[in-house]
């Protein structure tokens, strides 16, 4: 019989009304290739040390990196720690540690290796022998996309994808998926030649965010909005992915790539298929992916791209009280880029629910402030019996909600100003979760990984979603190439004059968050 101590439930940091620890993971092993990296240092090792923290790993647990470097088990365990307590959001616990260790391997070699493979299933072999993994193992792929190929045919040669008996074998794919469609097409075929349907998962971190499913909660668990959220009463929305720095040291990512492919692709157009979707019959991974998919394959940019898109860069500007290069600028970017740091475009949405209702999405780099958010914006009121001057100040209804960094939602509306006199101005209702709730939100990768692990994908886009967002954005893309310039926007701004331009033409604005 399993103890409670096997179970993690005499772990001190468990809160005994913890309702997410029945979602414990059962034995099994995580293989991280591109262990070096940024990524898995600085988000996946943490999250990894804070799930065990929690009581949501099990004693039979194995993390094993893969990678060129000769740390030998000793160095990657050493690379591992430090990594642990550099970025875990829990205390560091020793015990906790201890208790990895004993699952932490290290294969060294190079993803064309045979050699390197053939060891990495000996390793995997014995964690299932010794360590009680019992054949689960879940394949992360924290490496470039262009290296996604070559290590998912390695798994299937050396017989790494097919679990024995009633095992499982999980692979998970960090974006991007493809750099356009045909790319992610091709890209879904080899790994659909490895894997079935159910054991890919492909990551997009922000749908982790407690804040992005709260968009479920609050559409469907009240029923004060629904009745409203359609176009009889919604007059545009937005959605904005604002960074106040620039690219740092991604240079090598980020050039070719630009904002588009970066966030829109994937980050902004799911944010957009859950505010926009119907409701599900349940939450369940099926029912959430079709209601998603009937959003993503009826949006239509309009034909007018020149008029209803908008893509720039970042020039020399002010940002944090100091001068910052532009992006022309930044070590690593060739002088001739014409990669966007800004894009801007509208989407309209052929269904009953939002026919005439524009989706207007944007995201860049050294913009004003750090920020992303959910702008629901109403229609005014079709009579106001009030003098002009009363509601001469008096902007449009709108819901807001704050997926990052102030996690929470506001609502804007009209309020009379106290006085003998009728004057209504513009008012906010706020609702903050770091002021109501006392439980830390998991941070994104946390849940995640813990859902691959469960077998648990509804917040994982399949390769439908892939494919239906890369032809939404093909076009616009295409279009942008074709222009022999491209606009461009001080460093610490909101955006070039032509994303003004584009809203404007439309009788709207831009929200400043």
């Amino acid at each position: 019989m399993t103890s409670a101590a096997e179970l993690g439930l005499d772990n001190p940091l468990r809160d005994p009304q913890d309702r997410r620890l029945p979602r414990i993971a059962g034995p099994c092993g995580v293989v991280l290739f591109g262990v070096t990296g940024d990524l898995a240092r600085k988000k996946l090792i943490p999250a990894i040390y804070d799930l065990a923290n929690r009581g949501l790993l099990p004693p039979g647990f194995a993390l094993i990196g893969f990678a060129r470097h000769d740390f030998g088990e000793q160095g990657f365990a050493q690379l591992a720690k430090k990594a642990a307590k550099a970025g875990a959001r829990t205390p560091w616990r020793e015990s906790t540690w201890k208790q990895l260790f004993a699952g932490v391997r290290f294969v060294e070699g190079s993803f064309d290796d045979d050699t390197a493979w053939e060891k990495l299933s000996h390793t995997l072999a014995e964690l299932d022998e010794k360590q009680g993994t019992q054949g689960n193992h879940a394949f992360y792929l924290s490496i470039p996309p262009g290296l996604f190929p070559v290590v998912v045919s390695k798994l299937k040669q050396h017989g790494l994808a097919q679990a024995p008996g009633d095992a499982w074998r999980r692979v998970v794919i960090e974006k991007p998926f493809g750099h356009d469609l045909e790319s992610a097409q091709q890209l879904n075929e080899i790994v659909a030649e490895v894997f079935p349907p159910e054991s890919v998962f492909r990551i997009d971190h922000y749908l982790g965010k407690e804040t992005v499913q709260n968009i479920l909660a609050f559409r469907f668990a009240n029923g004060m909005f629904e009745p409203v959220w359609n176009s009889h009463y919604v007059d545009h929305v937005q959605i904005t992915m604002a960074e106040d720095i620039g690219i740092g040291t991604r240079a090598g990512y980020y050039d070719g790539i630009g904002a588009a492919r970066d966030v829109i692709q994937n980050h902004l157009l799911q944010l957009m298929a859950l505010v926009a979707m119907e409701e599900p019959v349940s939450l369940n991974a099926a029912s959430l992916r079709i209601e998603k998919q009937k959003i993503l394959a009826n949006a239509r940019p309009p034909q007018r791209l020149d008029l209803h898109t908008s893509h720039a860069q970042y020039t020399t500007g002010w940002a944090g009280g100091e001068e910052v290069a532009g992006y022309l600028e930044e070590e690593g970017i060739p002088a001739d880029s014409t990669t966007e740091t800004y894009a801007a475009i509208r989407l309209d949405i052929e269904t009953r629910r939002w026919a005439g209702v524009p989706f207007y999405l944007r995201v860049g780099k050294r913009l004003g402030r750090r920020v992303t958010e959910v702008a629901v914006v109403f229609k005014r009121a079709p009579h106001l019996p009030f003098q002009s001057t009363d509601v001469e100040e008096l902007g449009q209804n709108a819901l807001v909600m704050r997926i990052q960094p102030d996690e929470g939602v506001t609502l804007r509306f009209g309020a009379k100003v106290p006085g003998t006199v009728m004057e209504i101005r513009d008012v906010n209702m706020d609702f903050a979760y770091g002021g109501t709730f006392v439980e830390d939100s998991p941070e994104a990768y946390e849940r995640l990984i813990l859902d691959v692990l469960l077998g648990d994908p509804p917040l994982f886009p399949q390769h439908e979603e892939v494919e239906l967002a890369w032809e939404i954005l093909d076009p616009i893309i295409r279009h942008w190439s074709r222009k022999k310039s491209i606009d461009t926007y001080p460093a610490g701004t909101w955006g070039p004059q032509s994303a003004d331009a584009m809203i404007a033409r439309d009788g709207r604005r831009w929200r400043r968050p």
